[in-house]
């Protein structure tokens, strides 16, 4: 074991082939870059926020408005995780475990939100349910609200998130293989159950990672959200949106205290991120005998 830690020591230091000046300017120009477009813009958001005190930092978080705009964002982040939560682990269950016809068309259409910009998908929603739309006039005559309400701003919301559930799966339980739950079936134990007590604790790290990734974009989510909303103050406006409103009515100490909500979401998620990438990393190691 000693010779084997020798010898990827060693190979460590053949790589490390750069003269010492030369890797002190690339760490420098990464830490730089990280500073300027990372570290410096959170602290304004921050300075921002509380230039003009704590009370007027609580002031404008206990705003009507802003407080609508939270409970919005919370509630459309609830309704798109739960739904690809299910639909994610699904997906990634059949893709790793199955062979089928249509595999890779399958794959391709849960991709395809990361090609396609929020702003297309709010119109394609807009296109579909709005007044003039193709379930529009059939909407309208049933009384049924989809576009600028709820309704609307989850559908635009699921679509552009759910890939992060099914995509932090899948390359994790194709790597874990069948062999588990073969041998859990042929002990006699039935679908559900070589699931839930096979399936499910070997992937909870990755379904939490999905989810987190998942939260993240829901909240945070401007552009297609933006399409289907239609900026109704009070009712329709999430986090993101309200922040854009505040800023161009020179409301910059409630923008930036919204926007500082948004802010240390993304700190959070970021703690969580690296932590949940640690358990994963662990549990892909091999096993000993």
């Amino acid at each position: 074991m000693s010779e084997l830690q020798s010898y990827l020591s060693s190979a460590r230091d053949d790589l490390r082939t750069e003269p010492r000046p030369v890797r002190i300017v690339i760490i420098a120009i990464a830490v730089i870059f990280l500073v300027v477009f990372v570290v410096l813009p959170l602290v304004v958001v921050f300075a921002q926020a509380f230039s003009k005190g704590i009370g007027a930092y609580l002031s404008a978080l206990s705003d009507p408005e802003a407080w609508s705009a939270i409970r919005l964002t919370l509630l459309v982040a609830a309704i798109s995780v739960s739904l690809n939560l299910v639909f994610g682990v699904i997906a990634a269950w059949a893709i790793a475990k199955f062979e089928f016809r249509g595999k890779t068309f399958l794959i391709s259409l849960i991709d395809l939100p990361f090609s396609v910009s929020p702003v297309i998908s709010g119109l394609v929603f807009v296109l579909l349910f709005g007044g003039q739309g193709y379930w529009g006039p059939w909407l309208q005559a049933h009384n049924i609200q989809v576009l600028f309400a709820v309704p609307g701003i989850a559908l635009a919301t699921i679509f552009v998130t759910f890939p992060f559930v099914a995509r932090a799966l899948i390359p994790l339980m194709q790597e874990q293989g069948t062999l588990e739950e073969e041998a859990a079936i042929s002990l006699g134990a039935s679908g559900l159950q070589t699931f839930f007590r096979v399936t499910l604790p070997n992937i909870k790290w990755g379904v939490l990672y999905g989810v987190l990734l998942c939260n993240a974009r829901a909240m945070g989510e401007f552009g297609a959200v933006s399409v289907v909303s239609g900026h109704i103050r009070g009712e329709t406006n999430t986090m993101p949106l309200l922040v854009e409103i505040l800023y161009n009515e020179y409301q910059f100490v409630s923008s930036f205290a919204i926007a500082s909500l948004l802010a240390m979401l993304a700190l959070i998620t970021l703690v969580a991120k690296t932590i949940l990438e640690q358990h994963l990393d662990e549990g892909q190691q091999p096993r000993g005998d």
